[in-house]
């Protein structure tokens, strides 16, 4: 029996989301191929928060309030990928290429970055034969500025080459396949990451990174390569004025709910993240996992991210306000973290895991719906949808490093008071810091849930728009 056309394309389409996400101007083998800067960047961020945080307290002895710096910098940086992008707009050069200069040296960043970071890294540590202390702050400073610039500007970048190269149809299409392999890339290197540190030492460690930044240089150069066609500018048209980034500033807060907005999604980023540093050396304190054990948290985070990311789909497409759909993710946040609390004195280690990947539900749901409504928002004059962005993700990655260096100077100070027994001898444990950590998180919770609530009664987004905004339309 020969099936119908229709049938087999319908089929098609329902089995691979993504499968019309080419379009002419940006074949499908490209397209895979320039989704690789994805797989580094996700490749990154589970190196950052997920190994060597737990690497440097449990194993190395660094105090979480000095990690917890360390690890904010590279967030902190974030706040200027809307800046990023903006540049990369306006970018005149003699050749005609705007992205690729971006795309190019943030892969030189985010490589040297990671190429020095496990040296400096022993030298903070203590591993050293001349007493310079300088020399290991600064090195390890250094070292996750480098890799954290890097991220954010190929990322940037490289989303703004995909989006210039898709069709008006496919745009949305591409962006969301892009931001899937940024959450696999996570995925996979979380799991290949923890098989390589099974047996941990030094040696080990700097194998391990030092072998990220290659594979890290060797993806993006193969993304990049050719995916930007040259069209020369004249030099009247290089010495045109730019536009002004304050102008466009000023017209996105102007006469809409992208203040309020923008607040929800720092305080809710601060709740679900403030942990990020901080869940895995639970996980090997507290918990006493193994770190190949530990390096699998962030595995669990991203498949429930994954998982949230379907069910988002099939609510939006059913005309779901987004905003309660981020109320949704909040009370996942919620039960996560009560999870993750009652883990310790149960014992349970599947409660853990669970406590885990409902975090990156939460969390990834709570992302997904403000991303939605970042979309939605009102830009007139100067503004453009990227700037609108950007905007979401410079409030967002602002709260996540404030609350990593608050997390990890909380569980400091509360765990030196615990063990000293300035607490009693109840909450003299390793885990009262973590503990406290975790209820700040839950309270910022229900602070986000008293913020969204005048967003929720704002006029649907998607008045005037049948169609309604598509989970396919977000970037990451």
């Amino acid at each position: 029996m020969i099936l119908p056309r229709a049938f087999v394309k319908n089929l098609t389409l329902r089995a691979l989301p993504f499968a019309d996400a080419a379009s002419q101007g940006l074949p499908q083998s490209q397209l895979l191929r320039l989704s690789l800067f994805q797989i580094s960047v996700g490749m990154a961020q589970v190196m950052l928060l997920g190994t060597l945080n737990r690497v440097m307290i449990v194993e190395l002895s660094i105090p979480a309030m000095l990690v917890a710096a360390m690890i904010a910098i590279p967030v902190l940086v974030a706040p200027f990928r809307a800046l990023l992008g903006f540049r990369s707009d306006t970018y005149r050069s003699a050749i005609g290429w705007k992205r690729i200069p971006y795309l190019w040296f943030g892969s030189l960043w985010q490589f040297g970055g990671l190429a020095i970071m496990p040296m400096a890294l022993l030298v903070l540590s203590g591993d050293r034969t001349i007493d310079a202390d300088w020399a290991g702050y600064g090195g390890a400073a250094l070292a996750f500025l480098l890799t954290g610039l890097g991220m954010h500007m190929t990322q940037t970048a490289g989303l703004a080459l995909a989006a210039d190269r898709a069709s008006e149809e496919t745009r949305p299409k591409v962006v969301a396949l892009l931001y899937v392999m940024y959450l696999i890339g996570m995925l996979i290197s979380a799991i290949v990451i923890s098989t390589l540190l099974r047996d941990f030492s030094p040696l080990r460690l700097v194998q391990v990174v030092q072998g990220t930044a290659v594979v890290t240089i060797v993806l993006n150069l193969i993304a990049l390569w050719k995916q930007e066609r040259m069209s020369p500018m004249t030099r009247a048209a290089r010495a045109e004025p730019r536009p002004q980034f304050r102008d466009a500033w000023r017209d996105f807060t102007t006469g809409s709910d992208a203040g309020r907005l923008l607040v929800v999604v720092f305080i809710g980023t601060m709740a679900f993240q403030m942990q990020d540093v901080l869940l895995e050396p639970y996980g090997g304190e507290v918990m006493g996992l193994s770190v190949s054990a530990t390096t699998l948290l962030t595995a669990m985070w991203a498949a429930g991210a994954l998982i949230g990311f379907g069910l988002a789909a099939r609510w939006l497409k059913d005309g779901i306000n987004p905003y309660r759909m981020a109320a949704r993710g909040i009370l996942a946040g919620i039960a996560a973290f009560t999870a993750v609390i009652l883990a310790n004195p149960l014992g349970s280690v599947a409660l853990f895991y669970a406590g885990t990947t409902l975090i990156g539900f939460g969390g990834g749901l709570f992302a997904v719906a403000m991303l939605t409504a970042a979309m939605g928002l009102p830009v007139t004059g100067k503004a453009g949808r990227g700037l609108a962005l950007g905007a979401w993700g410079a409030a967002q990655a602002t709260g996540a490093g404030l609350s990593i260096m608050i997390g990890g100077t909380m569980r400091d100070v509360i765990n030196h008071a615990a063990l000293n027994g300035d607490l009693g001898t109840v909450l003299a444990s390793k885990a009262t810091g973590y503990g406290a950590v975790y209820h700040t998180e839950i309270a910022l919770l229900f602070v986000t849930l008293i913020a969204l609530g005048p967003l929720v009664r704002t006029r649907a987004l998607n008045a005037g728009n049948p169609d309604g905004l598509r989970l396919s339309g977000f970037p990451t």
